[in-house]
């Protein structure tokens, strides 16, 4: 900017200049002529000293000043600023700036692995003076790449090459760590990193792949193994609940049928005394004097030979008392 100040000064001498002689040797229409080219040629001048001393600032930027390289203590916001054309304004952005970077690492088993990791990062906007005097605008270069490279492979050393595929979040936090510790001393912030891709050789990715193959079949034989238990455990649980099941419905039957001969017994043992009872009954009546027997007596057994055998059916023909006792004595008489 100094050149183009240094320019517009000397656009400005060389016009008035020309007018100073211009107006010497020439008159009338002519001077004015000249009068008017030297107005033109100040003014113009005078646009581009302006124009070298103005400095924008854009959004998310911030503007440090340098005079003749040396760093001032103070720094510009975003916008236009007036300043003087010796002075170089730096713009460093301090805004959310993402980064990737292609490594190629080992793992603790010396498995190269391919890595793409992602870096998102902004440098703290207070010390972006720091960062300028100590590291400069290329600050990415100098220290965040390097830093990045290290981190990456340090924690990819740790690590078989399986458990770089296990455990991918977790590198990628252990790494934003490392960078997150050893970044901020350069007063840069790590916003958020990410593992975007993780690539091994042909040879280790296709043992990997029999090796899932193999753990994946001996899975489903365990599955099938345990499914096979299960059923076989069941149906063992079903025939014993079944056989129980019979048992206790043999011992029901068992004990049914047990009550039903005792009850039949019982009834038995009942008759035969009910029986015995009446034949003592008529034992005690025929032991009395047989000659002398009463109409009582006689009436006694008839009832009881009468009920022994009736059938429940009520009788068509009904005879009075009298005409009974008549009946039973013309058939005693027939006898006699």
């Amino acid at each position: 900017m100094i050149g183009l100040f240094v320019f517009g000064l000397i656009v400005i001498v060389v016009s008035y200049l020309i007018s100073v002689v211009a107006a010497k040797t020439t008159t009338g229409g002519a001077k004015n002529t000249k009068i008017a080219i030297r107005v033109v040629g100040i003014l113009v001048g005078a646009v581009i000293v302006v124009a070298s001393c103005v400095r924008t600032v854009p959004t998310g930027h911030t503007g440090i000043v340098t005079t003749f390289g040396d760093v001032e203590d103070y720094t510009y916001e975003a916008g236009v600023h007036f300043v003087l054309p010796y002075k170089t304004v730096i713009n460093m952005d301090n805004r959310n700036q993402k980064a990737s970077i292609d490594l190629q690492c080992f793992s603790s088993d010396i498995q190269e692995v391919s890595v793409t990791y992602s870096l998102n990062y902004q440098i703290q906007k207070e010390n972006a003076q720091t960062i300028y005097k100590t590291i400069g605008s290329e600050y990415y270069d100098t220290v965040i790449t390097p830093r990045i490279q290290e981190a990456v492979k340090s924690v990819m050393a740790k690590y078989t090459a399986e458990q770089l595929l296990e455990k991918r979040a977790e590198l990628s936090n252990e790494i934003k760590k490392i960078l997150t510790d050893k970044l901020d001393d350069y007063n840069i912030e790590v916003i958020d990193t990410s593992l975007e891709n993780l690539d091994f050789t042909d040879s280790f990715t296709n043992a990997v792949e029999a090796k899932q193959v193999a753990a994946q079949k001996k899975q489903q034989a365990e599955i099938e193994q345990a499914q096979a238990l299960m059923e076989a455990e069941y149906a063992k649980n079903i025939a014993k609940t079944k056989a129980d099941a019979d048992a206790e419905v043999a011992v029901i039957a068992a004990q049914a049928e047990l009550d039903v001969t005792k009850i039949q017994a019982d009834a038995a043992e009942y008759a035969g005394q009910k029986d015995a009872a009446v034949i003592g009954q008529v034992r005690d009546i025929l032991a009395k004097d047989p000659d002398n027997l009463t109409n009582d007596d006689l009436r006694t057994l008839i009832l009881y030979y009468y009920v022994e055998k009736w059938n429940g059916d009520l009788p068509d023909t009904y005879l009075g008392s009298e005409d009974f006792f008549k009946l039973l004595s013309s058939i005693a008489g027939n006898q006699g």
